[in-house]
């Protein structure tokens, strides 16, 4: 009996890894795709975490932009207070124009 692989075997081993390679990248790049901020049906979120800093071991304080709005939050394990809100950046206008 001959030992190893065949050459038939090494090029089925080698297309097996391919494909698996192909599917996972493919995989990672819908991931991608869907972090965005993008619907898969067009248009924009309307939920968006801008930025969230750590405040205690287990207490954050996050920007949040709600549609037009944006709310500054507290969390903690037990609850989320609304810690204030204003309109989005570049969607406020100047209250200053005639």
């Amino acid at each position: 009996m001959a030992s190893g692989l065949s050459a038939v075997d090494m090029l089925r081993f080698a297309g097996s890894l391919i494909l698996v390679l192909c599917l996972l990248g493919g995989l990672l790049w819908a991931l991608k795709r869907m972090q965005t901020g993008v619907r898969p049906g067009g248009g924009l979120k309307q939920l968006q975490v801008i930025e969230a800093v750590s405040v205690g071991p287990r207490q954050k304080v996050a920007l949040v932009r709600v549609g037009s709005r944006e709310v500054l939050v507290g969390i903690s394990p037990a609850q989320i207070t609304a810690l204030g809100n204003w309109p989005a950046a570049g969607t406020e206008k100047d209250s200053h124009e005639a």
